[in-house]
């Protein structure tokens, strides 16, 4: 009976020590959440600040009214006081930094970090064009004098795409590197073969990328007959073209387990397609995820890492070899094919 009671009470002093440790890894990560709201709110009121106080440092040298507008010519046709010039840019970037930042209903945790890489770029566009509104009216005595900034719409433009991929990188190395619990594996008989597939469309995708399609088709056709001005047409069928081969390749996914491992194939050809051997999967799981989660629909990178995302609810989750991130794709029995993979693994 004491040994009896010696192994209960050891069994309740590790469960009770596993209850601790999930306490603290609670406690960590409650932790550096706050360390993040706090640290995305000082940057949120930094970049405010930055905005309304460039004109008003340099006020001394500025106009009463202050250029803020061009229409492509080097005279500016708008112009704003200097009090308006400062309030407005960090007024509309209050704005967006709190419709990114409001909790929608069932928010997820992981979507907070898209509000940086969101909001990152956005920083930059606006203190780019201020910057740019401020040296533009800097040493003129009227603003009709200003001239439009050469590097107007470049710098913005340029510090937008070095803000993002800032931000996304630093989003993706703040991810966990231990992937959560995977699936349990399926008991496979020895000699049985087993393959699964699931497959998945977004119809919207699909609706979009026939539409672009066919406008494509038709500005081609217009501009082959010769009907239309080829400077509008030209840019107009490349884009459209583009946004439906994007669509059509993003709309449909198919997903295969099997002895050669996992393989992707996107789009209504099943090209192009991602494939991991057994032996190249760390782990596999089953998750539901929404697209606030991965920042929208279609073929997604966030800190979660890759989601192809074409309808919320359960998603094949699996973590490459030596990788730091996930693969994740939304298709029906996601569990069923989580388990094959992990028995695959296993005999493997």
């Amino acid at each position: 009976m004491s040994d009896g009671d010696d192994r209960d009470g050891n069994d309740r002093y590790r469960n009770g020590g596993g209850r601790s440790r999930n306490g603290n890894d609670r406690d960590r990560a409650g932790a550096r959440s706050r360390t993040a709201r706090w640290g995305l709110a000082g940057c949120t009121v930094a970049v405010a600040a930055l905005l309304a106080g460039l004109p008003w440092v340099a006020r001394g040298r500025l106009p009463d009214r202050l250029a803020t507008h061009w229409s492509g010519g080097a005279a500016p046709d708008g112009s704003m006081p200097l009090w308006e010039a400062s309030l407005l840019p960090a007024g509309l970037w209050l704005l967006v930094a709190l419709a990114l930042s409001v909790r929608r209903r069932r928010s997820w945790p992981a979507a907070r970090p898209w509000r940086a890489i969101a909001l990152a770029p956005a920083a930059a566009v606006l203190v780019g064009a201020q910057a740019c509104v401020v040296r533009a009216n800097l040493d003129r005595t009227d603003w009709h004098e200003a001239r439009d900034p050469a590097l107007g719409v470049v710098l913005p433009l340029a510090l937008a795409a070095v803000a993002g991929v800032v931000a996304w990188r630093l989003t993706i190395r703040t991810t966990s590197t231990t992937p959560p619990a995977p699936t349990p594996a399926l008991d496979l008989p020895a000699g049985e073969r087993l393959v699964w597939f699931s497959r998945a469309a977004n119809p919207w995708l699909q609706l979009v990328a026939a539409l672009t399609g066919l406008i494509a088709v038709g500005a081609l056709v217009t501009l082959v007959a010769g009907l239309a001005d080829p400077a509008v047409l030209v840019p107009l069928c490349a884009v459209c073209a583009a946004v439906s081969l994007a669509g059509a390749l993003s709309s449909s996914v198919q997903a295969k387990v099997s002895e050669a491992g996992l393989e992707v194939s996107f789009g209504p050809l099943g090209w192009p397609a991602r494939r991991w051997s057994p032996t190249a999967i760390e782990s596999a799981r089953a998750e539901p995820r929404q697209p606030s989660q991965v920042g929208g629909w279609g073929y997604r990178l966030s800190g979660l890492g890759t989601t192809v995302m074409l309808r919320a609810g359960d998603c094949l989750v699996v973590r490459p070899r030596g990788r730091r991130t996930d693969f994740a794709v939304s298709v029906d029995d996601a569990e069923r094919g989580a388990a094959l993979l992990n028995a695959l693994r296993r005999r493997a």
